[in-house]
This record gives C-alpha cells, structure tokens and sequence, in this order.
C-alpha cells in the first residue's frame, strides 16, 4: 500500500466517522460573524456568553484585579472603543487588568478581556495597548473558543468511531493524533485570523495596524531574552506567541494579513501623552501585596517579614508559597502561610501534622520568632525522602516550612543551607521598609548623552538591567534613547 493510498484511505475513514458520528448528537452549524460562512459549533451565542460570565468569576478567584480604578476605566474605554468597529458590536465586552507580573493577555468567550499589567508594563505607545487589546478582540468576534471547543468535543466520538469502522487494533490511538492535529492546526491559523480582525478593527478606530507587528516583536524579544535567562537558570524557556517561529519582520502571512488593514484609514492617531500617564507608576514585577524579591532575600510590607534563601538559589513567589531551588534543582525550599487554630508549641503543631517521629528535632529562636524543625519522612515531588520541616510562630499564623533534596543521601549536603533560610525568617527592620515596597515604573524623557548603559548604572534592578531596560521600551536587543523621547525607568 502506498504511502498516498493509505491517506486517502485514513481521510476517507476520518470523514466517514465524523458523519457516523455527528449523526448520534444534536449538532449546531452556525454563520460565523466574521467570514459568513456556517461554523461547526455545540453551542448558542447565549451559551457562550454564560460559559464567559462563569469562567470569568472563576479567573478572578485566581487572579487578583490590578486596584488602579484609572487604569482599568483607561482601557476598558479602549476596548469599548474597538469592539464597537468589530463584527459583533452588539456584544458588551468586559476588560479587566490583572494584578500579575505575567507578560500575557487573553480573552474568554462571550466577551471578556483580560491584559495584565505585566503586558503593559511592555507596551510604548496606545497603538500598541490597543494592538494587543484588538487581537483578543479577535478572537471573541471569530468566536475561536467556541470552536475550539465543538472541535475538542467531537473529537471523542471520532475517536469511538474509528475504532469501529477501521476495525484494527490501535484506532483508537491514531484517532487521538488525528484529532490532536486537527486542534494544534487551528493554532496558527486562529492567531493569524485574529491578528487579521485586530489590525482591521484598530485601522477602523484610528490606529496604525502596523503597531500590531511592533507587539509581536516586543513579544518575541521577550521571548528572546527569557532563553537567555533559562539557559542560566536551567529550566524551559516561556514564550507568548511561540506560534510564531521567525522573527514577525520575515514572517509574511502576518505582514500581508496585517498591512491589508490600512484600506480602513490613513490618518492615525499619534499622540500617547494619556498612554505615559497612565503607565506612569505601574507596578513592575511582584506587587507589595505579594511580597517582593531582591537578591537572595524575600521581603513582605504587609507581614512585616523578611527572609533570606541561599546565595545564586532561584526564588519563585508564588500566590500560596515561596519556592527556592539550586540552578539544577537537586535542593528546594517551600514555605507556606496558614493560620493557626489551636494555642500549641511548634513542635506540637509539626507532631499533629506529620503523626510520626521527629528526628534530630530542637526547638529554634529566630531574631524574633519562635519555631521547631526536625527530619521526616514525606512524599515529595521527588517520592518519598527524608524531609528537613520547620514551625515558625508569627502571632496566630505559622510558617511551614518543607526543604528536601532529589537524592536522599544530599540532605547532609544542603542542610545548612536550609538552617539557614529557616533561621533567618525575622520582622522586617525601619531601615528595611522601603526593600519591602514594589518596583514600579517611571517615564522620563531621555536627554543628550542618555544610554541605557548609563541608565541601568543608576537602577534598582540587579540582574541584567541593560537589557530588561531596552524591553521596556522597545529596544531591545541594542536600541538608545533618542533625545527628547519618553522613555521608561524603574524605580
């Protein structure tokens, strides 16, 4: 059998049990908004607006709303402002800045919008915020969830089909890759398509669509520099737009679906005071709410605590706990925060928590804590180890502390080092305060003789300041300020 014959045959299968199988459910085909062409979808316009209220009361049960009532009225009025030029102005959509260093943005079905200030923090000019708003925009208005999802669903009852109709062993499987193609393949073509949308609806509301390309290649200098930084870090890269392999300057499907926009209008918008002002202040990193890192030690205004991890560890603050590790993560350190609801000794809270032996236990004083750490045997994301455990008693709170090691036999090795760490939780002192408060961002205009060199000698920011400050404005790999431009500091 030819390789041809035998994909004809496996199409000619896939399509047969896409019918067989459509026959056994109520199936929706609905006119797309953007195209006008019938959709495969599993669900109503009045179902996809549910599915969006309902997620979107669950996202904010994970992420936290960025509490700048200006900022979030700034775009909300942008959002309102582009959807109105899109394909389903009839919809009311929902914007909400979110309170997280992550560099991202998306959107759920129905409507709702979500840029983080993370994103932001990245963003030079309104064209840009709105480049990024436009794209999940986008989305929304081709109604990408909804047919990622019908797609996802009819996934499982191919897969049930084949199984029958090819009648060979392992079907089921090679149902599975089919339908895994099919969903990966909507991918490129889904964020080009939006793209498309974004650039049309920014054109139609007065913005240069070209800005959309500058997005995207913030973005993949971002992604740049983060392989940079995981390759010293030891762990994977992240990219937002990882659909994009090449740089967008070279990718030409997305020059030619964006540039087709700029039969909308010709006379855009240039004037971004508004956009510095609003940025003026943003939180950059970590919130104080959340505790701030520097070098090697932890510092939180609200708990009044500091604490130390080891020299060259990587730091990880996450919503629930810290989370320190060597570059090759044979050691980790994880502290949490629960309350306490019992009046005990810490080394009867570990004892009520581990119902076994403390081995090697002692009860510790920190500079202003009291605490106990003893040796267990835990399961750990390495199995079963033995585990370095603390109690540190803040008022009517505990830390709880857990250390451990991927080879048993290291914890002698780094046990010092999580002693230490334990030993150096304390209150934060006066001349500590202003550690404890959140980087934000500050717009300066540069002057003659301004570089980034000289400017990241004047920073707070200890790693890599020279490149994260040309991130910031768009000039990253090997810009320079020009005299007289807005230019972003951190401070």
């Amino acid at each position: 059998m030819t390789a041809e014959h035998y994909l004809s045959m496996l199409k000619n299968t896939i399509c047969t049990a896409l019918i067989a199988g459509l026959s056994l459910i109520l199936v929706g085909c609905a006119t797309n908004p953007v195209t006008g062409k019938q959709d495969f979808v599993l669900m109503s316009e009045d179902q996809e607006i549910e599915i969006g209220r309902k997620y979107h009361q669950q996202l904010l049960q994970t992420y936290r709303v960025y509490d700048n009532p200006e900022l979030q009225d700034y775009v909300s009025e942008l959002v309102e402002n582009i959807a109105t030029k899109s394909h389903r102005d009839h919809l009311i959509f929902h914007s909400t800045v979110l309170d997280t260093p992550q560099v991202n943005a998306f959107a759920l079905p129905g409507g709702y919008v979500y840029v983080t200030r993370g994103i932001m923090a990245y963003m030079n000019s309104e064209a840009e915020l709105a480049g990024v708003l436009g794209h999940e925009i986008g989305h929304v208005t081709a109604r990408h969830g909804v047919r990622q999802q019908s797609a996802s669903q009819i996934t499982g009852i191919i897969t049930s089909v084949i199984g029958g109709a090819a009648g060979v062993r392992g079907a089921g499987d090679l149902a599975n890759v089919a339908g895994t193609a099919l969903l990966r393949g909507y991918g490129r073509e889904h964020e080009l398509e939006a793209d498309r949308l974004g650039a049309e609806y920014l054109a139609k509301s007065g913005y240069d669509p070209r800005e959309m390309i500058k997005v995207i290649g913030i973005l993949k200098s971002q992604e740049q520099f983060d392989k940079q930084l995981a390759a010293e870090e030891g762990r994977e890269p992240r990219a937002y737009h990882g659909i994009f392999s090449t740089h967008p300057d070279n990718d030409s499907r997305l020059q030619e679906v964006i540039m087709a926009a700029n039969k909308y209008e010709t006379d855009y918008k240039k004037d971004n005071q508004r956009f510095f002002k609003m940025i003026d202040g943003l939180v950059l990193g970590n919130s104080e709410d959340e505790g701030v890192v520097r070098n090697n030690r932890f510092y939180h205004k609200q708990l009044g605590i500091t604490i130390a991890f080891p020299d060259n560890w990587k730091i990880d603050n996450l919503p629930d706990r810290l989370l320190a590790s060597t570059k090759s993560k044979d050691a980790v350190i994880q502290i949490s925060l629960r309350d306490l609801n019992k009046r005990q000794t810490p080394e009867q809270f570990l004892r009520d928590q581990f119902k076994q032996e403390l081995t090697a236990g002692k009860a510790i004083q920190t500079d202003t804590y009291p605490g106990y750490t003893a040796i267990v045997e835990a399961n750990t994301p390495f199995g079963r180890r033995a585990t370095r455990v603390a109690a540190v008693f803040q008022d009517n709170q505990v830390y709880q502390i857990f250390a451990v090691t991927q080879n048993d036999g290291d914890l002698k090795k780094y046990d010092g080092n999580f002693l230490h760490t334990i030993n150096s939780i304390r209150s934060l002192k006066p001349s500590e305060v202003a550690l404890a408060e959140a980087r934000t961002i500050k717009i300066i205009t540069a002057k003659n003789g301004d570089t980034f060199a000289k400017l990241a000698a004047q920073s707070p920011l200890t790693s890599h300041a020279e490149e994260q400050l040309r991130l910031l404005n768009g000039l990253y790999p090997d810009g320079e300020p020009v005299p007289g431009q807005p230019i972003k500091v951190v401070q």
